[in-house]
This record gives structure tokens, C-alpha cells and sequence, in this order.
């Protein structure tokens, strides 16, 4: 099978949807792995070592989109979706609902979008998004700290803060990967954290995970409000997977902050959880609502590629070398989970809570797979 691996083109993403030795493992399948020209560079791959792993080097993003599977990290971007064409196979993370022009450009070229933020694995958990959330939380509380420093725009608190001075407060949104990860990086700074969810078993292991390091809060209207308006820095981390995030932050919540705290937005990507997000990049990413500064980047773990391209590929790996040693049906025959990925086949949504979000028709996925 070609198996194409373009350059990301997305503002300022500088990851590779594959690493020199995920190209040696599908080479060695005896597949054909086309890689763009400068594609790994930023995460620390030169076209050399690609070379060396038996990959072929693309001079052009057309020739590096002209193959059976496409493996990304982002979503298309416009100038990409005139590559598309009937039974490509594009997998990566697709972000459809926040982007109804990849999902026009898709259904009309009639692609097969089978999207990593929905692939689940035995246990109902979500492999190939936990590494780019892993990195995200981690991440989010890295940038807020930044964030809060006065020469960028923020109210000048320190996370730890110092003897006899109280620390940052710190608030969560969400307990699950990324929120998890933000607490765990948080505390280790020595900030007052909370985390609030609506699922009390995730709150009893954060409890059981951090001690009184972190603190839990049941997430309900009165109780977020309450938090954030104490709060120097707060972190959106809440994900329905393949829909649009709730809104959970209103502009009201947000005028009880000081002026100069800081909202980091991690769900951006599918929506964000307050009122005022709107998806920034890292050329420009952020802006101020309501006093408080927003960082809602979309693609965050592009900050730090090496980290997230070496993380990404081991996860995605085991399945690209499934659909392209068996073709995508068998593969997604042969494995539940990976059928959960797929969102687009032959002008149809295939995803129920992406179409149901979306005000559109779905196909039964199993229709998809027994097509000839």
C-alpha cells in the first residue's frame, strides 16, 4: 500500500504523524511510505534519516497525498482539501464538528475519515488521544504559568508562590486525562489546585492519586462559578468525545476573576467550555474577555513536537500498520475499538454523535464494512 505522510501546514504545528522507525516498520511490511519533503524537521527528523528507513521523500504535498492511506496529525487544512478523492483513506485527528469544511470536502470526494479522537481501545479508553491530552494538561499548566507573568499581560502570580505569600489557585475543569495531567503538573509546582467533574469515580481516583495535594469538587453551576471566581488560573479539560464540548463557563463566571487571570482552553479544538473561547494559534494565541486572558490554541502539543511527535507514533502506529497490511474494513473488522474511528465513507457521516451534532444523516458503520 503508499502510505503518504505530508508536511503539517496547520499555524505553527510542528509535528509528523509518523517517526523515521514507524517508516522502517511499514517499509519492512513491504509498503511504500512517502513522506514530504521537510515533513519531520521541526520535530527532529531529517529527510536522511526517512530515507535510511526505506521511506521515499516527496518533493510536493500532491505527491505525498497521492496515496491510499494518509496518515496526519491535524486536521486538513483549505489548501489541502482539493487532495481528497474516492477511497483515500485519511487517519488522523479529524475535529469534525468544528470544521463543516472538511466535512463538505470530504463527503463530496467521497474519502474514508477514520479519526484517532474516536478510536477506543478493550477498555473503553481513548488510545490515540490520551498521549496529545497527556502532553496538553501538562502542557497547560506550563503556558499558564507563563501566561500569568506580568510582561505578558497577566496579574503576576506565581504558581508556588513564596514563603508567607499564598499560591496560585488553580482550577480544573474536567478529570479526566488532560485534567488529570494538569493536576499532576500543577501540584508539582506547588499550586492550590481543584478539579471538578460530574463523574464522582474519577474524583475519588484523583483523590486517590494525588492525597490532599488536589482537591475534588462535584461540577455543578453554583460550585464552578464559586471556584473560578477565586481562581488565578483555570483550565478547561472537558471532552464528549466527537462532539462539541459543553459550555460550562459563562461570561458572568468570568467577570468575578481578577483582571490579569488567565483561562487556558484545552478543548478548544472541539468547541472550548466557555462562552468566550474561539479557537487562537501560536502566532496569536491569546486575547482578553471579560479581563480575563484566553489561551485556546488548537493545537497545543505542536509546541513541544519532538515530546508529542515520539508519543503520538507509538500509539498510532500498531493501527496504520493494520489498515495498511489489511485495508481498512478488515481491519476495522478485526478490531471493535478501531471501528469506532471511522466518521466518513462514501459521502456519509459514519459517527452518530458527530452527525447527531451536526444536524445530519448517519450510515451504520457495519453498513460501511460490508460494503464490497
Amino acid at each position: 500500500m503508499r502510505v503518504g505522510v505530508p508536511k503539517e501546514i496547520k499555524n505553527h504545528e510542528y509535528r509528523v504523524a509518523l517517526t523515521p522507525a514507524g517508516a522502517r516498520v511499514l517499509a519492512s511490511r513491504g509498503h511504500r511510505v512517502i513522506v514530504q519533503t521537510g515533513a519531520g524537521s521541526h520535530a527532529g527528523f531529517g529527510d536522511g534519516e526517512y530515507i535510511a528507513a526505506g521511506a521515499t521523500i516527496a518533493a510536493s504535498a500532491a505527491e505525498a497525498w497521492d496515496a491510499d492511506l494518509v496518515i496526519k496529525v491535524k486536521e486538513p487544512q483549505e489548501a489541502e482539501l482539493g487532495f481528497f478523492r474516492e477511497g483515500q483513506v485519511l487517519f488522523t485527528y479529524l475535529h469534525l464538528v468544528t470544521c463543516p469544511e472538511v466535512v463538505e470536502a470530504m463527503l463530496a470526494a467521497k474519502t474514508v475519515g477514520i479519526a484517532y479522537e474516536t478510536v477506543t481501545d478493550a477498555h473503553g479508553a481513548l488510545p490515540l488521544l490520551i498521549p496529545m491530552s497527556e502532553v496538553a494538561g501538562r502542557l497547560a499548566i506550563q503556558t499558564g504559568a507563563w501566561t500569568l507573568m506580568l510582561p505578558q499581560g497577566g496579574s503576576g502570580v506565581l504558581l508556588p508562590g513564596v514563603p508567607g505569600v499564598p499560591p496560585c489557585k488553580v482550577t480544573i475543569l474536567g478529570a479526566g486525562t488532560v485534567g488529570t495531567h494538569a493536576a499532576w503538573a500543577a501540584a508539582g509546582f506547588g499550586a492550590d489546585v481543584t478539579v471538578l467533574d460530574i463523574d464522582l469515580r474519577r474524583l475519588r481516583e484523583i483523590e486517590a492519586l494525588f492525597g490532599t495535594r488536589v482537591r475534588t469538587c462535584y461540577s455543578e453551576p453554583d460550585a464552578i462559578a464559586r471556584h473560578i471566581g477565586q481562581s488565578d488560573l483555570v483550565i478547561g479539560a472537558v471532552l464528549v468525545r466527537g462532539r462539541h464540548a459543553p459550555k460550562l463557563i459563562t461570561r458572568e463566571m468570568l467577570r468575578s476573576m481578577r483582571p490579569g487571570s488567565v483561562l487556558v482552553d484545552v478543548g478548544i479544538d472541539q468547541g472550548g467550555c466557555a462562552e468566550t473561547s474561539r479557537q487562537t494559534t501560536h502566532a496569536a494565541p491569546t486575547y482578553v474577555e471579560e479581563g480575563v486572558i484566553h489561551y485556546c490554541v488548537g493545537n497545543m502539543p505542536g509546541a513541544v513536537a519532538r515530546t508529542s511527535t515520539l508519543a503520538l507514533t507509538q500509539a498510532t502506529l500498531p493501527y496504520a500498520t493494520a489498515i495498511a497490511n489489511r485495508g481498512w474494513r478488515e481491519a476495522l473488522r478485526a478490531d471493535p475499538g478501531a471501528r469506532q474511528g471511522l466518521q466518513v465513507w462514501n459521502g456519509s457521516l459514519t459517527y452518530a454523535p458527530l452527525a447527531d451534532d451536526l444536524g445530519m444523516a448517519c450510515v451504520d458503520p457495519e453498513v460501511a464494512l460490508a460494503a464490497a
